[in-house]
């Protein structure tokens, strides 16, 4: 035998000052509730995040969260304490996202920041895109449009139109989907002479 301690061990079972769980405790909850959690964590960071390219980034960071949090004390629901971390990183990086440093430019005057109301070419522009699509939700089948308007207009879930319109929700999604196509088709263009 060795007469090197196993200093690894000693490291694994100390305590961060503050804290109530040890490293070894925080990395096998980490192992056992979290890392099986990656591939539906990365389809949410890429499915939530306009670059997917940022996903693996972003990933780490809600790694480093959930683990400095636990080592205060572990959480009751690992998914749900995972996926809220993901949701606020998602929300923070948004914010920040949008705010521009003043140090980019030497004169505010060059940010050409917008005034509150949008001018009139640009109300135009909206009212004219606006009325083409409800001009194409016309076009739709009277139960796509209604499942398209409910989901994606009011943000009803698909739980809650199949139950108010007496359909199963595999129904709506086959609505949506169809209703949603048809969308596109007929806005850019594709028109494919199907009628859902």
């Amino acid at each position: 035998m060795s007469d090197v301690p196993d200093t690894t061990r000693e490291k694994a079972d100390l305590r961060r000052p503050g804290s109530t769980m040890t490293a070894a405790q925080v990395r096998d909850w980490f192992v056992r509730e979290v890392l099986p959690l990656e591939p539906a964590l990365m389809q949410f960071l890429r499915h939530n995040w306009r670059n997917s390219s940022d996903a693996e980034d972003m990933l780490q960071d809600v790694y480093v969260h959930v683990c400095e949090a636990a080592f205060r004390e572990l959480p009751h629901s690992s998914r749900a304490f995972v996926f809220t971390t993901a949701r606020n990183l998602l929300i923070d990086r948004a914010r920040t996202a949008r705010v521009i440093p003043i140090e980019i430019a030497d004169d505010l005057g060059a940010f050409e920041i917008a005034a509150e109301e949008p001018g009139a070419e640009r109300s135009i522009t909206a009212r004219e895109e606006l009325r083409l699509v409800w001009d194409a939700l016309d076009r739709l089948s009277p139960r796509c449009r209604e499942v398209v308007v409910l989901r994606r207009i009011e943000g009803i879930s698909r739980r809650q139109i199949a139950t108010r319109l007496g359909i199963s929700e595999a129904t709506v999604a086959e609505h949506l989907a169809k209703g949603m196509s048809r969308l596109a088709d007929i806005l850019y263009g594709e028109h494919s002479g199907r009628n859902p």
